[in-house]
């Protein structure tokens, strides 16, 4: 069974820095695009940045410039690195992985439970 194990949530004054961690939780065949979503209460999911296996990123604009995705292929895990946090950033942040558990299964998209992210003074 594949699991994506989040880390690094928590609460932060405005202005301050978090970094979360994904881990895939073990040897796969392929992993292709790996990325970070967000949802704060009442509001839909959004994208907050995806990274694909070469390494090619996207971020909301509402990131940009503040969020840095970063992914370790050795270590099957990804990053987020989050500068400059701001109220409006509070949000559960989640993880999704694309991915091929081995050669005999189908493409398909993981996602971690979540871990919550606040930034209040």
């Amino acid at each position: 069974q594949v699991q994506l194990v989040e880390s690094g949530g928590g609460l932060v004054q405005p202005g301050g820095s978090l970094r979360l961690s994904c881990a895939v939780s073990r040897n796969i065949f392929s992993i292709y695009a790996m990325g970070w979503y967000r949802q704060a209460p009442g509001k839909q999911r959004e994208l907050v940045a995806t990274i694909t296996s070469g390494s090619s990123t996207n971020y909301a604009d509402s990131v940009k410039g503040r969020f840095t995705i970063s992914r370790d292929n050795a270590k099957n895990t990804v990053y987020l690195q989050m500068n400059s946090l701001k109220p409006e950033d509070t949000a559960v942040y989640r993880c999704n992985a694309d991915l091929r558990v081995d050669n005999y299964s189908t493409r398909r998209d993981y996602w971690g439970q979540g871990t919550q992210v606040t930034v209040s003074s």
